[in-house]
């Protein structure tokens, strides 16, 4: 893999600049939300992300297709914010490959160096070579709509590469294409990037395609960039939970860091390399399910496991003053190449652990983790959640578009009319299967599993975001209504006030 410094480039070094970019449609909702990339020329990217992230939205930026609500697009340092496809030295590959069928495979590659006017002998020998980069020697005269659909993405490889373009810009190429296919062709479209030495800018939402293909790695969500990075640091250093649960299987505990190099988790302390996370600070903790150790209980109490330096025995355990936890396997799936196991430990957390042995449902197993497989991310939110509220006439507080009953205690030193602050803790939001039953309706909009509870942000229809813990099982895209008891909303003075 090609290794960059991004931060010693000069602007000169990139082929594609993007300086806050925002894409906002005619409801008033945001594609893209003060986007800003920088690619270097050559460079295979990948903008990875989940339905309705604004990826797609980006990429059509680049091409021209549409044009930003504000901020910049620079190519090769000229602005081309708002240039037509046509004078972009780009070019696009569609999720549907847009072939003509009537055409055959040679005039379909043919079709934008006709519409230039070359010479015949030129369109003849640039053709022959795109087919040739594209693997398609030898099917000029086939009809695309008797070619497989390998074969009729090659074709519109081959029509985008034909004109010689600085940018190649791939729309979820693959994502037509059944599982083996797909496999295939990532290998092609890796190679052809190396042998044509041009930029690649892929979109897609397949994470394993995104860490195959790529030397950088945008991560996207609800219109925002997440984290860019080479494959290996988005895997294993995600800088926020949408990261680490989106790429990849991740266990997402809530943690305390005690000190550098010491953190806390599932009520035990752990060794980690992680340092600035300041002391006794509310913190996630991110393990990969292939990177805890597991093993018999029954076998440590016989002697046959080595989990402590001092121990004689011979096993694939590593030998250490690890801390050790144990649980209960609940479920164990063969998945090809490894077992996946649920595991629940006395206190109710639920580990997902990979490993090559398969440990039955109910056998209890020793866990642990090398103090460097423990990634460690500031909180993004805390116990609380904060909205700005009115207090109302009725000895009531409006907050999120609502008014909601207070206790008469909560109002003490508190004027009608008067700005104040609104906490509510995320375990005191009830959810309700039935709209009607709450205050007010929503939909869950992000799911993460912290180890013993759920995490939500449910998303109201007014569009505010609440962060929920539960144990409730939810589904992404449930409709909810969302219930807060008077006794669980605690108001403060505004911040901003002496």
């Amino acid at each position: 893999m090609r290794v960059f410094l991004w931060k010693e480039m000069a602007k000169s070094d990139f082929i594609i600049e993007v300086n806050h970019v925002s894409k906002q449609f005619e409801d008033g909702k945001y594609a893209l939300d003060d986007v800003s990339l920088q690619v270097k020329k050559g460079e295979f990217v990948t903008i990875l992300g989940p339905s309705g992230c604004g990826k797609t939205t980006l990429l059509r930026c680049i091409a021209g297709f549409q044009v930003a609500s504000s901020g910049e697009i620079l190519l090769k340092g000229e602005d081309v914010t708002k240039t037509p496809p046509y004078k972009r030295p780009v070019n696009t590959v569609f999720q549907k490959y847009a072939l003509f069928p009537h055409l055959n495979v040679f005039n379909n590659v043919a079709f934008g160096l006709k519409l230039k006017k070359e010479p015949s002998d030129v369109i003849k020998k640039k053709v022959r070579q795109a087919l040739k980069m594209a693997n398609l020697t030898g099917y000029e005269e086939r009809k695309v709509d008797t070619l497989s659909g390998g074969q009729q993405q090659r074709v519109a490889i081959a029509r985008a590469i034909v004109n010689q373009p600085e940018v190649l810009l791939l729309d979820e190429p693959l994502s037509a294409l059944d599982l083996k296919m797909r496999h295939d062709m990532q290998i092609e479209l890796k190679e052809l990037h190396e042998k044509l030495g041009i930029t690649f800018i892929y979109v897609t939402h397949d994470q394993e395609e995104a860490l195959t293909l790529s030397d950088r790695v945008v991560v996207m969500s609800e219109g925002k960039i997440q984290q860019i990075g080479t494959p290996t640091d988005i895997y294993n250093e995600p800088q926020n939970c949408f990261v680490a649960d989106f790429i990849g299987e991740s266990n997402i505990l809530s943690g305390t860091m005690i000190r550098d190099k010491r953190v806390k988790f599932c009520g035990q302390e752990f060794d980690c390399i992680d340092t600035g996370f300041g002391e006794n600070n509310p913190v996630d903790v991110v393990i990969r399910p292939e990177d805890i150790y597991v093993w018999r209980k029954e076998d440590e109490k016989r002697g046959k496991v080595a989990v402590n330096e001092e121990d004689d025995a011979e096993d694939r355990v590593p030998k250490g003053k690890f801390t050790k936890w144990y649980g209960e396997v609940q479920s164990c799936i063969f998945k090809g190449v490894h077992y996946e196991m649920r595991v629940l430990t006395p206190d109710k957390y639920e580990f997902l652990i990979q490993d090559y042995h398969e440990y039955l449902p109910g056998t209890e197993i020793g866990m642990l983790v090398k103090p460097e497989d423990i990634q460690i991310m500031k909180k993004e939110h805390y116990v609380y959640n904060y909205f700005e509220g009115e207090v109302q006439k009725n000895g009531k507080v409006r907050f999120l578009d609502a008014d909601w009953a207070v206790e008469e205690k909560a109002l003490e030193g508190f004027e009608p009319g008067e700005k104040v602050q609104v906490r509510v803790k995320f375990r005191d939001i009830d959810l309700q299967d039935y709209e009607e039953e709450g205050t007010l309706s929503g939909e869950v909009h992000f799911i993460l599993f912290k180890g013993n509870h759920y995490h939500l942000t449910v998303r109201t229809d007014e569009g505010h975001d609440l962060y929920v813990n539960t144990n409730d099982v939810w589904d992404d895209g449930d409709r909810v209504g969302i219930v807060i008891k008077p006794e669980d909303i605690r108001v403060d003075k505004m911040k901003n006030e002496k």
